[in-house]
């Protein structure tokens, strides 16, 4: 997977929802949620789209609180993929 220059960056960035930041060389997102059991819904909800697709997120829970960070190591930096699993966390999300 080829490593996006930084107008491809921003160019995906208007793709994702606003609440995704970008920070070096990842994009970040912190989403709360009303309790651990809705955290961990939503976290095993992304783990099987992102086995499909052979990428996966670093992400951290506590509690309710998830904070995902997306980047690929291969690349080292953002790519395709990235922005591919943010849309399908979005879409998680806002069902």
């Amino acid at each position: 997977m080829t490593k996006l220059n930084e107008e491809e960056i921003q160019s995906s960035m208007g793709l994702i929802d606003q609440a995704w930041l970008l920070k070096g060389k990842f994009i970040h997102r912190e989403i709360l949620f009303k309790n651990f059991i809705e955290a961990f819904s939503f976290m095993t909800a992304v783990a099987l789209v992102a086995e499909k697709s052979g990428h996966h997120p670093n992400w951290k829970n506590v509690y309710n609180k998830v904070n995902i960070a997306l980047n690929t190591h291969d690349a080292d930096g953002l790519t395709k993929k990235d922005f591919d699993l943010a849309v399908a966390i979005d879409k998680i999300l806002k069902k």
